[in-house]
C-alpha cells in the first residue's frame, strides 16, 4: 500500500549561460491499495517518472514523504526497498550477462541466499515464458525481451509493492497483451502495482485507480467510472482533457 502526501522535487537545470530552478514535481498526493492497479497518467514531462523514482528511494524528495507499506520513504529507506520492486522507464539490464545473471546479481543485492536465488530464478523464468533466452547474454534482447529480464528482476525478492515506469513502451502487441496479464495477475494475488503511463487505452485496460498528473500536480483521481462522472465525459481521453483544463 502506499499513502503519498505533497511530494515536491526540484533539480538545478540550465537555460544557456543560466543557471535556474526547475520543479519536475510540485505536489503529489494519491493512494494506492494492495490488491489494485493504480495508473499514474500524465503527458510526457509531467512528474511521473520523478515521482516513481521518489517513491523508490531513488531520490529524495524536497518536501513530502510517502509512507510504503507502513514505512517511510524519507526515514525507512531500507525497509521501502526490501518491500518494494521498481522496474525504471529504461530496463537497465547489463547486456553482458544473460537473464540468469541479471537477475541473480539482483537477488543476491537483496540479500537472497543462493538456494532461494535460484529457485526463485527457476520460477520467474517459467512464469515469464523466458526459457528460451534464459542463457544468454542480454545484448541484442528485443525491448519485449528487456522488459521481461527487468521484471523478473523487480520481482526476485517477492517485494509487496510494485512501480512500473512506463512498462509497455517500445512493446509490440502481443507482448503488450501478456504483460498486461501478468500485471493483472500479481494484483490478483494481493501486491499492490503502480504503473505510469501517457497512453490512454494501457490505463483504461488495466487500472482499478487513476491518478491524473499534469506539470507536476494531481489534478484528479479516482477509478475509471468516477472520473467519466465528475468530469461529465464518455471516455478516458476526454475526462483527463478536462481534468488538466484543456480545451475539447
Amino acid at each position: 500500500m502506499i499513502e503519498a502526501s505533497n511530494l515536491s522535487k526540484t533539480f538545478l537545470g540550465v537555460s544557456g549561460q543560466e543557471k535556474r530552478q526547475v520543479v519536475a514535481v510540485e505536489s503529489v498526493s494519491f493512494s494506492a491499495q494492495d490488491g489494485s492497479i493504480t495508473g499514474l497518467l500524465g503527458p510526457n514531462g509531467a512528474g511521473k517518472s520523478t515521482t516513481l523514482r521518489m517513491l523508490a528511494t531513488l531520490i529524495k524528495p524536497d518536501n513530502g514523504t510517502a509512507i510504503i507499506d507502513g514505512h517511510s520513504i524519507t526515514d525507512d529507506v531500507l525497509a521501502v526497498r526490501q518491500q518494494l520492486g521498481f522496474m525504471p522507464h529504461n530496463a537497465g539490464i547489463y547486456p553482458r550477462l544473460t537473464t540468469r545473471e541479471n537477475i541473480r546479481y539482483y537477488a543476491r543485492l537483496c540479500g537472497m541466499d543462493k538456494t532461494s536465488t535460484e529457485a526463485r530464478i527457476d520460477e520467474l523464468i517459467e512464469m515469464l515464458a523466458m526459457q528460451h533466452f534464459a542463457n544468454r547474454r542480454t545484448a541484442g534482447f528485443s525491448q519485449g525481451q528487456k522488459t521481461k529480464v527487468a521484471l523478473a528482476r523487480a520481482l526476485v525478492h517477492r517485494p509487496q509493492t510494485l512501480l512500473l515506469d512506463e512498462p509497455t513502451n517500445g512493446l509490440d502487441v502481443m507482448a503488450t497483451r501478456g504483460l498486461r496479464e501478468i500485471i493483472r495477475q500479481l494484483a490478483q494475488e494481493g501486491h499492490c502495482v503502480v504503473f505510469s503511463s501517457h497512453i490512454m487505452q494501457e490505463v483504461a485496460a488495466l487500472c482499478d485507480e487513476i491518478a491524473i498528473i499534469s506539470d507536476g500536480n494531481i489534478a484528479m483521481t479516482g477509478s475509471m467510472d468516477s472520473l467519466l462522472a465528475t468530469t461529465q465525459q464518455s471516455n478516458l481521453e476526454d475526462a483527463f482533457v478536462h481534468a488538466i483544463g484543456g480545451e475539447l
